[in-house]
């Protein structure tokens, strides 16, 4: 692959290294991820310090990365997948990190306020109607200042979309890698009505430059 290369030592190689006790298919998975997915970009996005939560963390990779770039971050991290939430788990006490992991409850976020929030490639699974609502339940979940960032996909460029969807659809229909029954792609612009009607200030860029997908991120902030 010659998207997402770093260097010996850096944060993201760090990140990987967390796992090296894990068993070889989440070393290989979180691997490809990491690869394919600009977490340093989301990572940009969010405050150096303070409560961030991470919403749909999977194995915890963007979770990690952001504790181990700032010890001034305590980062929560939900997901419904037990068996990732686990490996992230492991990952965070081996290297003593300050990040907990917890599986979400009946579609509930833990308590706020929230300094940062963060949703990366999730929305999709939700319908519509529950991505709308979870983004302005996220707004709510903020504390005045606090940052939304969202990470999904775009419809263009058409040939990224097209095979985003395809390696989605087996992931989900058929290889199960992903937890969930649906698949809603819904446009930037849509993504970001909901976050304004959350009452925060949105702005938004495709990120896809260099990679396989068509990667786009919007960046809410609640006024202060």
């Amino acid at each position: 692959m010659t998207y997402g290369r770093f260097e010996p030592g850096s944060p993201q190689k760090r990140v990987l290294s967390l796992f090296q006790g894990a068993p070889p298919v989440v070393r290989a998975h979180v691997a490809v991820r990491w690869a394919t997915c600009p977490f340093p970009a989301v990572a940009a996005q969010l405050p150096q310090a303070g409560r961030i939560l991470e919403i749909g963390c999977g194995h915890g990779l963007l979770s990690l990365y952001l504790a181990l770039g700032s010890s001034n971050r305590s980062i929560t991290g939900i997901d419904v997948d037990e068996d990732k939430l686990g490996a992230a788990r492991a990952a965070a006490e081996g290297a003593g990190l300050d990040a907990s992991f917890e599986v979400a409850s009946d579609g509930e976020l833990p308590e706020g306020p929230w300094d940062g929030m963060a949703i990366v490639d999730v929305l999709y699974l939700l319908s519509a109607s529950d991505q709308a609502g979870l983004l302005r339940a996220c707004a709510d979940g903020l504390a005045p200042g606090g940052v939304l960032v969202v990470k999904e996909m775009a419809l263009v460029p058409r040939w990224k979309f097209r095979w985003n969807t395809l390696q989605e659809t087996a992931a989900v229909k058929i290889l199960g890698i992903t937890e969930g029954e649906e698949l809603t792609f819904l446009p930037p612009a849509e993504l970001a009505a909901a976050m304004v009607a959350g009452g925060l200030t949105v702005r938004d860029r495709p990120i896809h430059r260099g990679y396989p997908h068509p990667h786009h991120l919007l960046v809410g902030r609640k006024p202060g």
